[in-house]
């Protein structure tokens, strides 16, 4: 029996790191920034051309670079989500393009998210997200984005089971797939702060030791901090330290400043918050260096959405200014104030 099939029985239905620099200052934090591949990319989408962001695709299917491939379909749709003319082009030059179409059922997938009719408009993209699915014979991706689409449409668990089998079996350890069912074990879905862990906590005992599946109870804390307390109560606090310490062994693996391990640094970061660990969060905030993203910072807080650079900023400064007070000046005790705290500019 599978781990998640075990797990879903139990649910309501359905290396040292190198000497740190200070954070780099305001001006040079940059929100989801491309990496070399997907920038000219994006430069050539936002002229019309989609062929870059063709190749782009293509090159990482064929060489089985699921993780980039995942990103790059994620960031693509985000950008065709206001800019769109040279995707439609696209799928009118090319209307059998698997990538072209995976990136089309990404946006679709999305909008149907945002819109007050989820579930239903959900339903009514079943068809689609299955065929892109099924005419995957390697390929991760679109599995994912069929677990995603089954979470919002409600799906029972046998059915998000065998969406989870197929894409195990296409990548046994892709992290988008992991996040996918993360989610869905979530006490915020149809799982427990107990499932969520249990799952998470296998699947980094599992994982090589520089995948980033080795951060995802990281991940189950976030989303244990961010719900109220349940049946089960709240996220336990051994669990949350548990994997606030994997995470940062994760990340220390990887130089300051990589932009490849920068979402889980980042939501390590804002863990790190959470829990007032402040020196190791402004630690974390300088391997993040100038890679903020806009998961977590960009999570919906209340009605009102918030502009998730502002609130990274703002969650760093706040970790300068308790250090800064915890800090006595040399020879008077008193705590240091202003923006020349620990490592400041």
């Amino acid at each position: 029996m599978s781990l998640l099939r075990a797990l879903l029985g139990t649910v309501r239905p359905a290396r040292h790191a190198p000497r740190l620099a200070a954070p780099v200052p305001d001006a040079d934090v940059l929100l989801d920034a491309p990496d070399e591949r997907l920038a000219p990319a994006l430069v050539a989408a936002a002229l019309g051309d989609p062929e870059p962001a063709a190749k782009l695709l293509a090159t990482t299917r064929d060489a089985g670079e699921w993780e980039d491939r995942d990103r790059y379909v994620t960031r693509l749709a985000t950008f065709a989500y206001s800019r769109g003319d040279w995707l439609t082009g696209w799928v009118a030059a090319a209307p059998g393009d698997p990538d072209a179409l995976l990136v089309t059922a990404q946006l679709a997938v999305r909008r149907a998210w945002e819109s007050p009719a989820r579930g239903e408009r959900l339903r009514e993209l079943a068809p689609l997200v299955r065929e892109i699915a099924g005419e995957a014979p390697h390929d991760p991706v679109p599995w994912r984005l069929a677990l995603d689409h089954a979470r919002g449409a409600h799906a029972g668990h046998a059915v998000f089971e065998s969406l989870w089998e197929q894409a195990v079996r296409r990548s046994p350890h892709h992290y988008g797939c992991h996040v996918a069912a993360l989610k869905y074990l979530s006490a915020q879905w149809y799982g427990s702060h107990r499932a969520a862990f249990d799952f998470a906590e296998q699947a980094a005992d599992d994982a090589a030791p520089d995948s980033l599946v080795g951060a995802l109870p990281v991940r189950a804390a976030y989303d244990g901090l961010r719900v109220p307390p349940g049946p089960d109560g709240s996220a336990p606090a051994g669990r949350v330290d548990r994997a606030v310490a994997r995470a940062l062994a994760l990340s220390a693996a990887f130089p300051a400043g990589d932009p490849w391990p920068a979402e889980v640094r980042n939501l390590l970061a804002y863990v790190l918050v959470e829990r007032a660990r402040w020196t190791e969060a402004w630690e974390e905030f300088g391997r993040i260096g100038p890679y903020a993203t806009s998961f977590p910072w960009g999570a919906a807080r209340g009605a009102v959405p918030e502009d998730p650079l502002l609130r990274f900023l703002a969650a760093r400064d706040r970790v300068r200014g308790e250090l800064g007070r915890r800090t006595p000046l040399r020879g008077t005790g008193r705590g240091r104030s202003g923006r020349g705290g620990p490592g400041g500019h």
